[in-house]
């Protein structure tokens, strides 16, 4: 679909080179013929008028005129009486029918639309609270000094940090003082910027619970330079401290409050055996609060932060509370460790943008965070009930686990069936399941589980998408 241009002269570049011996309008023409069939210019995108198009280039309008009518009759251009120049609906075609344009996606057609995408770890985008946002950017927009619309300190914005401080302590349990926070865009830049900073302070092995992330894991060992990576046993009490200890790690990177991908919960007595280990050995806690807002049947469950402050980066976003689209995330450092962290931040873009953090901040201090944390909460719910009732209805029996919190859940298959088949069948029923496989350092297929993401499901398509994929699970 042609981006519809407002204003009278949509810009366009078409260099004129007068040096040259080809007429301007040969070039003029050529430039055109060019632009479409590279797709600059796509099907139905309208043009400049041929009086600001002459305005432009610096030429008389007659020759432009001359140029669109050449092109009209050569099928490139179409044009009605009083309606504007546009590309012709078969101006990407050869005279033999196929093709021209050369876009990548030209060449790469989406995969059809699924009818019911079980996708973990994406939040329900359709409840982001627009209204609440754009309240909150009017608000910083209306009250910011002109001060705050300058570069900013590369850290993060100091109203923010406090306001995230204060929350961080109040909902999380954590030892949060607004300057041992840097502001960052996101989880991935966070562990980052951690990684990076415990590298240059002479870390070289750092372990990663398997299983666990995937690409994330290695795509951030390799931006901080690091080689050693290590992946420590999760069991149903979480990470195994004593193989983490065995290993030799000096850092490791874990999801305590609902672990991905299996949905554990960090025990209490691994809690206190991670922080023996950090203390004893000097080591470092990369603490992932993954799904830490979205708690149902458990006790709320603090930051392991909380417990040494000193020895753990507390790495939080609101990626899964807001939306991916915000961009906005934290790390609570170590003391020790701040201003390594925060060079970092510096080096790598200079800080985050100031008028999203300054409505994040008005968000969250006005109360409308909270409420739209209330509202997601019990609608998560409300949805996994619902899932929890589609299997009992056409998997009766299949055993679920990891729903104290979160919004993915797994589902576990009988031992005999192969998770990679499944999977296969369900996509070919337009049913995306994901598969535990893909989480695990072996890359193994038994025992066979399924991680059933509810969170950008509807009611409705999770009781249809499990209906049409139930002779594939018993």
């Amino acid at each position: 679909m042609a981006i519809q241009w407002s204003g009278l002269g949509p810009a366009l570049l078409l260099p004129l080179d007068r040096s040259r011996p080809e007429p301007l309008r040969v070039q003029l023409e050529t430039g055109l013929r060019e632009a479409i069939r590279d797709g600059r210019l796509s099907i139905g995108e309208r043009l400049p008028s041929s009086r600001e198009l002459a305005r432009t280039l610096g030429v008389s309008r007659g020759l432009v005129q001359e140029c669109f009518s050449q092109l009209q009759a050569e099928g490139y251009l179409t044009s009605q009486v009083g309606s504007a120049t546009r590309v012709a609906a078969n101006a990407h075609k050869s005279p033999d029918g196929n093709t021209e344009v050369r876009r990548d996606a030209a060449t790469h057609p989406p995969e059809p639309r699924l009818l019911a995408d079980f996708l973990p770890a994406v939040p329900d985008l359709a409840s982001f609270p627009r209204t609440d946002w754009a309240w909150a950017v009017q608000q910083a927009c209306r009250d910011a000094p002109n001060a705050a619309l300058g570069y900013g300190d590369h850290q993060g914005n100091e109203v923010l940090r406090s306001v995230l401080a204060g929350y961080l302590a109040r909902v999380r349990g954590a030892a949060a003082r607004p300057e041992r926070l840097v502001v960052c865009a996101g989880f991935c830049q966070g562990l980052n910027l951690v990684l990076k900073a415990l590298a240059d302070k002479g870390v070289t092995k750092v372990a990663f619970e398997d299983p666990g992330y995937d690409e994330t894991s290695t795509l951030a060992m390799a931006w901080a330079g690091l080689t050693d990576l290590v992946r420590v046993p999760v069991d149903s009490q979480g990470i195994d401290v004593a193989a983490l200890r065995a290993s030799g790690a000096q850092a490791v990177v874990l999801t305590p409050a609902h672990q991905w991908p299996t949905g554990v919960v960090l025990s209490p007595e691994r809690r206190h055996a991670l922080v023996n280990w950090a203390t004893s050995t000097a080591g470092w806690i990369v603490e992932d609060d993954y799904d830490a807002e979205f708690r149902y049947d458990r006790e709320p469950v603090g930051v392991v932060q909380g417990l040494a402050p000193d020895r753990v980066f507390a790495v939080g976003t609101v990626s899964k509370s807001l939306a991916p689209a915000v961009r906005l995330g934290w790390v609570l450092c170590p003391s020790t460790m701040l201003e390594a962290v925060a060079d970092q931040k510096n080096a790598l873009d200079r800080g985050c943008p100031g008028i999203d953090q300054l409505a994040l901040a008005r968000l969250m201090e006005s109360g409308r965070y909270d409420r739209h944390l209330r509202k997601a909460r019990a609608m998560y719910g409300a949805r996994r009930m619902v899932l929890l009732d589609a299997l009992s209805e056409h998997a009766k029996g299949m055993p679920v686990t990891g729903l104290a919190a979160g919004f993915h859940a797994v589902a576990h298959l009988p031992a005999d069936f192969d998770e990679i088949e499944v999977r296969a069948a369900a996509r070919a029923r337009s049913v995306g399941l994901y598969g535990m496989s893909t989480q695990r350092s072996s890359r193994a297929t038994t025992p066979g589980q399924l991680i059933l993401g509810f969170g950008n499901v509807s009611d409705r398509t999770i009781r249809s998408g499990i209906a049409k994929i139930s002779d594939l699970l018993i």
